[in-house]
């Protein structure tokens, strides 16, 4: 993995010269895709308003986050695939930080995800991983797990990412490479780059993005090796204060509350804009509050400001129309912000949209209900912003509606 003597250059750049840079964003464009799906739209009041934005300049917007950066089409937590994301206006760019066998903080999803995100299977280091490559056999798929813990900083940096699958009928380490979800493709994955998180802090304001990145569980039994559950959150908002950072562009992330808490009561500048992440569960009904497992009364005296449910906690079906959930306009009420995860992760949707949308999965038709959902969010929901794994269908959305 290396990344340009430019980017290299800036992350040790003194903060006055840093926030220059960061106040030059780069060029923004929309792509096909947004036109696509509008017109996939029926005719209607949602179809005619975002038909009048044609010609309308594009402009990067906070209310649209690239999630992993544009890992529809690009291999994810790469330089490549932020730089796309931000090309397409995202305004907020996420690092999904995790550690090395040496503590040191880097992009991946998971922290044992390297056997689907990266060649690791067919070099050296495989014999390193926490479980090694098998092949499928019977009825049985083919298995490995690999772990950025099973490395160095040093030996995760030269590892090649690809897109995030596996081919689970393999019978060797290079089949297995395969199987890469037919919605996607692999036109833009030669030569990717992979980050640590302080280089995602340098490129993301190179690119004039702000930040939000999500502290992921460790795979490993805390405390690793003296690595503490508590040194790992301090360590991730120490790389943004080290980087001059101001602590009103990160909005730091955690499926795990104490996480967050731990950043409202130790690090207040920044735990005022932490996000606490919570998804779907077995037995969840969006309507019926005696299934959720939030408190959002309790959460606010904690000093939680900002919740991110995933879509289906966020949609109902309503008649035959989708609507924003109870859920949400109870959060809502109880002052917290919202944040919503994922659009354009279902590929597409003509089969009601899988478990982002299981919630709404009965009335789902076509590849337009992504903006007809994005609209219910914005509108009804009142959320403030919308990951993405193609930013750029959010941000015409939003530039088109002012947002």
């Amino acid at each position: 993995m290396r990344l340009t003597t430019a980017l290299t250059a800036l992350a040790l750049l003194p903060a006055p010269l840093w926030a220059d840079a960061h106040s030059t964003p780069t060029p923004v464009e929309y792509g096909p895709r947004p036109a696509y799906l509008i017109d996939k739209l029926p005719q209607g009041a949602l179809k005619e308003k975002l038909m009048t934005c044609m010609g309308q300049t594009p402009s990067r917007t906070l209310f649209s986050i690239g999630h992993r950066g544009a890992p529809l089409m690009f291999p994810e937590h790469t330089v490549q695939s932020n730089v796309a994301a931000a090309r397409m206006g995202a305004g907020v760019l996420e690092c999904d930080v995790t550690f090395t066998a040496d503590h040191e903080l880097v992009c991946r999803h998971a922290q044992n995800d390297l056997h689907t995100t990266t060649d690791i299977l067919i070099t050296d280091l495989a014999e390193k991983c926490t479980a090694g490559f098998t092949p499928a056999t019977g009825d049985a798929g083919a298995s490995a797990e690999c772990r950025t813990s099973d490395l160095t900083l040093a030996e995760f940096q030269t590892l090649t990412p690809k897109m995030d699958s596996a081919d689970k009928t393999a019978t060797t380490a290079e089949g297995y490479q395969g199987g890469v979800a037919p919605f996607r493709t692999q036109l833009y994955t030669d030569k990717a780059d992979l980050m640590t998180h302080a280089e995602s802090i340098a490129l993301f304001a190179s690119l004039g993005a702000k930040f939000t990145p999500e502290l992921k569980s460790a795979s490993v039994e805390m405390p690793h090796n003296g690595f503490s559950q508590a040194d790992y959150a301090q360590k991730m908002i120490d790389e943004y204060k080290a980087a001059g950072v101001p602590a009103s562009d990160v909005w730091a992330q955690s499926f795990d509350l104490n996480d967050v808490l731990y950043w409202v009561q130790n690090e207040p500048e920044f735990g005022k804009q932490a996000v606490y992440l919570v998804e779907w569960s077995e037995g969840f009904d969006e309507q019926d509050k005696a299934t959720w497992a939030q408190d959002f009364s309790a959460l606010k005296a904690q000093g939680v400001q900002y919740l991110a449910p995933s879509l289906n906690m966020l949609l109902t079906n309503n008649d035959g129309k989708l609507a924003a959930s109870a859920y949400a306009k109870a959060a809502k009420a109880a002052d917290l912000k919202l944040i919503a995860w994922t659009l354009e992760r279902s590929g597409p949707l003509a089969s009601g949209g899988g478990w982002y949308f299981q919630s709404v999965n009965d009335i789902i038709k076509d590849d337009s209900d992504y903006l007809v959902a994005l609209d219910v969010l914005a509108q009804d929901a009142g959320v403030e912003g919308v990951f993405s794994d193609w930013p750029a269908t959010v941000t015409y959305y939003a530039n088109c509606m002012g947002l």
